[in-house]
């Protein structure tokens, strides 16, 4: 049963990559993504097991570059993804969308909760949420005009 929960486990990692190729199409060479969070949870520094860490490896292969914010695990990420040219990492949440073609969310910290959308909308290329902790009302974010992809969700 343990082996069950951990195959469900790591598939779940791979269901924010899937749906960006669904998006964006496999190749993402010339695309950049913004990660809100590294952490595997809100209040911690730990990036063992993190979802992130698959996204990113993920959107690496595919071509894509990330810049990354998180408000406690960015020393930690750095260490990790040291020479690694195509992660860079931002000073403030919102410094990270700057021309991002998407926004991606992995991590709950609560400074994500209530972000300016129309700020936010803004700084991206196109409009386009990825949320993979189900932060946001649906049809505040469609209303606010971006395309909006949770966990689960319609």
């Amino acid at each position: 049963m343990l082996e069950a929960v951990e195959r469900a486990n790591d598939a779940q990692k791979h269901v924010l990559p899937a749906k960006i190729a669904r998006r964006f199409g496999a190749d993402l060479a010339g695309r950049r993504f913004a990660l809100w969070g590294l952490a595997f949870k809100p209040n911690t520094d730990d990036m063992r097991e993190a979802p992130s860490r698959v996204l990113i490896a993920d959107l690496l292969a595919r071509g894509a570059s990330v810049c990354a914010y998180d408000p406690a695990a960015m020393p930690e990420a750095r260490g990790i993804y040291a020479g690694e040219t195509r992660v860079a990492f931002a000073e403030s949440p919102l410094a990270a969308t700057a021309g991002a073609d998407a926004l991606v969310v992995v991590t709950e910290w609560k400074e994500f909760r209530s972000p300016d959308f129309d700020e936010l909308k803004g700084r991206l290329k196109q409009p386009v949420i990825f949320d993979g902790r189900n932060l946001y009302d649906p049809e505040l974010v469609r209303s606010a005009g971006f395309e909006y992809f949770p966990i689960g969700r319609k």
